[in-house]
């Protein structure tokens, strides 16, 4: 990992002491996938600017990884959200993906309050830091990322995006719903209803299909063990009540969940490919473009 301090007439904010030290813990694929995928992808940073920073969100200095372009002007931006494995090598690469492509990506690490999940293989201690990251906490913490991004003079501040994985896919479409200042977002198999039997009290996507500021592209799994199909189609007609005609699914057959996840066994190549292709194809048609 490329950890420098942003300097410069573009840097507005320096690691704290307290943001170093958290960034420091932001290494490598989550431990709890063992081990790492032969497929894993390495992106290149030569011709990038790839760094850790900090800004205020809700009386916290809130960690975030940043790649961009070192050419200068102003870039269109992907807010990139994690799984519940945090900030990790894979959503750092993925941040370089966009980078290399001319865009400007951040990724906040919305579990940095209550700790790391990274480093860590027990689920019974990944989850209760997953938790915490409530969903009023969340989406303060993209307000916060949109006002550190307005203050960057190579953002462009009328192109923001926003993708996320599983626990992150759910929070593109909650995103989605918060602000009209997202333009378009992509959501890679995020829960859209609660589980069976919970009893979190947090809005879902299923309950704000009709309060959609950005349309959302869903990219899902036919053989998702913990996302049914049939809470897809209730979210297809929930959108179709609502009369949002923009928002739409494609659901890949043979997949799993995590099939975009090259560090993981779950990894579909050709699946991968083609949501990528779709990704990028739909935040060009909504203004999200190099």
């Amino acid at each position: 990992m490329n950890l420098t301090r942003p300097e410069g007439p573009d840097a507005t904010l320096t690691l704290s002491r307290r943001g170093l030290t958290g960034a420091l813990g932001f290494a490598g694929f989550a431990a709890a996938i063992r081990p790492v995928h032969a497929a894993a992808i390495t992106t290149p940073s030569d011709g990038l600017i790839s760094e850790m920073i900090t800004f205020p969100s809700q009386g916290f200095d809130l960690p975030a990884f940043v790649a961009r372009p070192q050419a200068k002007g102003r870039k269109p931006v992907v807010i990139v959200v994690s799984e519940i494995f945090g900030l990790h090598e894979y959503i750092r690469d993925v941040c370089r993906r966009f980078a290399r492509l001319g865009y400007v990506a951040i990724a906040p690490s919305f579990f940095a309050r209550a700790g790391d999940p990274a480093p860590l293989t027990d689920f019974a201690k990944i989850m209760p830091i997953v938790n915490s990251a409530n969903n009023a906490q969340v989406m303060g913490d993209i307000t916060a990322t949109i006002a550190w991004l307005d203050q960057q003079k190579f953002v462009k501040k009328d192109a923001i995006g926003i993708t996320g994985f599983c626990w992150g896919g759910a929070v593109v479409w909650m995103a989605s719903a918060l602000t009209p200042r997202i333009k378009a977002g992509v959501a890679w198999y995020g829960r859209l209803t609660p589980r069976d039997g919970s009893t979190d009290q947090r809005k879902w996507p299923m309950e704000v299909a009709g309060e959609l500021k950005s349309p959302v592209l869903g990219l899902y799994a036919e053989n998702d063990g913990g996302i049914p199909l049939a809470s897809v189609e209730a979210m297809k007609a929930a959108l179709a009540k609502a009369g949002n005609q923009k928002s739409r699914f494609i659901v890949y057959p043979g997949t799993q969940h995590g099939f975009h996840a090259d560090y993981r066994p779950q990894y579909q190549e050709t699946a991968a490919k083609q949501g990528w292709d779709e990704l990028l194809t739909w935040f060009a048609a909504n203004g999200v473009k190099p």
